[in-house]
């Protein structure tokens, strides 16, 4: 086994990452893999998952079933599938990871879109048998809607197909394809065995005909810097701090987390919905004031006037002032177990607003395997499509390719309360 010693700095960076891709793809062995080679597992993790049975020590990667690490519900481990996200921490020298393990299944696709929603990047994971399979691009597809910024597809399980170059050359072949319809602008595409450890963390012997780096040099390699603070300036409001107190008996603050942008103590903010501008007095964050803050900092505003602000309201830099509309188009991932429907009604929460809405038109159904507009009477669960939404109130937004905190949105259902889309605003 191969062995690594790391002595982390304290100021690394962090980097978020989503493994999906179709059943028995090999996701969690390759996380399994990954923590073995980094150190990322606990002894007595691996004592636990190790396949020879009375021995007090682990002497090879072989000796341990990688895919058990990761497998934390009775279920996953009885049925050999993922059903649940599992989030896992490792880090090298050069940087820090949580990756998100989510299922391949389709009827667990509403997990996927969970933990993907937050990741920097994003491993396709592919068995190198069975090729590109419809799950393998209907992942790939939420992946672009979600704007994830690095696609790896990684062709695992070389070492059942001999390694054969061919083999892997067609697959990269119709991923690149695929990806180029719908606009991914950063995807890499590498072979390996995440059983055998080839092409992980070491390179192995077994295909020198690849030249690009290994899955881990690829990884500590991806920039993980965005344009969130060169965005403009939003905060919704999540709550109004008034404690009323005989030290504090006028004070009013306005609590939320920085969704994109900066802002300074002394800037002229703006009230949307309101339209009534102040000054910032102060910024005040947990480990007390600031005279500067950022996305996604957690902060308190104070304010030189008193204007009119409540919970789902939103603070902008004049000039700068998000759309308003009583009408939302968006990409909608349907997650729901009963379909998207004509007239259907829902509640959108969006940023910390919610809005009563009903659904004015479906207009296309993407074909996963064509990315061609359908015309569609219905969505149902695990469906893409456009929809065009009315809403009761006017929402204050930004289109999700623009801003992906302010762009997005979860729809819920008013009867059962289940969440059962996940939209980005076009």
């Amino acid at each position: 086994m191969t062995k690594f010693n790391f002595e982390l700095t304290k100021e690394i960076e962090l980097l978020r990452l989503v493994t999906v891709g179709s059943v028995d793809d090999g996701k969690s062995t390759l996380i399994g893999r990954l923590l073995v080679d980094t150190k990322g597992a606990f002894e007595d993790q691996l004592m636990a998952v190790r396949k020879k049975k009375g021995t007090k020590t682990i002497a090879s990667a072989a000796e341990i079933d990688l895919a058990m690490l990761t497998d934390g519900l009775s279920a996953e481990r009885e049925q050999g599938i993922t059903i649940d996200v599992a989030y896992r921490y490792f880090a090298t020298p050069k940087r820090k990871f949580i990756m998100a393990d989510c299922p391949g299944h389709e009827q667990y696709t509403r997990n996927m879109v969970t933990g993907a929603s937050t990741a920097n990047a994003a491993i396709i994971l592919i068995d190198a048998r069975n090729g590109v399979m419809p799950q393998t691009k209907r992942h790939t597809h939420i992946l672009g809607l979600l704007g994830i910024p690095h696609l790896i597809v990684a062709v695992n399980k070389m070492d059942l197909v001999d390694h054969d170059q061919s083999v892997y050359e067609s697959i990269r072949a119709e991923m690149q394809a695929y990806c180029a319809k719908q606009g991914v602008k950063d995807l890499i595409c590498l072979p390996m065995s995440a059983l055998d450890g080839d092409m992980v963390a070491i390179r192995g012997d077994k295909m020198d005909w690849y030249e690009g780096r290994t899955l881990l040099e690829t990884l500590e390699g991806l920039s993980v810097l965005d344009a969130v603070d060169e965005q403009p300036f939003r905060l919704p409001v999540q709550l109004i701090n008034r404690p009323q107190t005989a030290d504090l008996p006028d004070y009013r603050g306005f609590m939320g987390t920085i969704a994109s942008g900066t802002v300074k103590v002394g800037d002229a903010v703006k009230a949307i919905p309101s339209g009534n501008i102040s000054t910032v007095k102060e910024i005040v964050a947990f480990d007390g004031n600031l005279q500067e803050a950022f996305a996604p900092q957690s902060i308190t505003l104070t304010l030189n006037d008193e204007i009119d602000l409540s919970r789902g309201d939103m603070l902008v830099h004049e000039g700068r002032e998000p759309s308003d509309s009583k009408e939302l188009t968006a990409n909608v991932c349907w997650i729901g177990d009963e379909p998207l429907l004509p007239r259907g009604k829902y509640l959108i929460k969006h940023t910390t607003n919610s809005v009563k809405a009903v659904v004015a038109s479906i207009d296309f159904r993407r074909d996963i395997h064509s990315l061609a507009k359908d015309d569609a009477d219905a969505l149902a669960m695990n469906e893409i499509g456009q929809i065009t939404f009315k809403l009761q109130k006017a929402l204050h937004f930004d289109a999700y390719s623009d801003n992906r905190a302010t762009g997005s949105f979860i729809v819920i259902d008013t009867f059962t309360n289940n969440t059962v889309g996940a939209g980005m605003i076009v």
